[in-house]
C-alpha cells in the first residue's frame, strides 16, 4: 500500500532540535534500505516528504507514531495508486 507523507513539525527553533532530526535520518536510513520508505525529502524550511510502501495501515500507524517520537509533527497523508494499476484500472472500465 502507498501512502505520501508530508510531516508539519511543531514551531520549535529549528536548533533546538537538531540531535531529532539526526536522529529521524538514523530512524528511516534502514526503511529505505528495505524497500518500505521508497523515498524522503526534506522540505524548505522544516519538515519531510516520504513515499511509504506498507503491508497495511497498521504498519503505517505504527512507522508514524515511531516517527512522532523522534520528531513532533502532525501528518497529511494520502493513499496513492501504483501507476501501473492505475493503468490497469482504466484499460478494465
Amino acid at each position: 500500500m502507498l501512502f505520501l507523507v508530508i510531516s508539519q513539525p511543531r514551531l520549535d527553533p529549528p536548533s533546538s532540535v537538531t540531535n531529532q532530526r539526526k536522529l529521524y535520518w538514523d530512524w528511516v536510513a534502514p526503511l529505505q534500505a528495505s524497500g518500505e520508505v521508497r523515498s524522503v525529502y526534506a522540505k524548505v524550511g522544516r519538515g519531510a516528504v516520504a513515499l511509504f510502501d506498507v503491508p497495511s495501515n497498521e504498519r503505517l500507524h505504527q512507522r508514524l507514531n515511531e516517527w512522532a517520537n523522534i520528531m513532533p509533527a502532525s501528518f497529511e497523508v494520502h493513499a496513492l495508486i501504483d501507476p501501473d494499476a492505475a493503468k490497469a484500472f482504466l484499460n478494465n472500465t
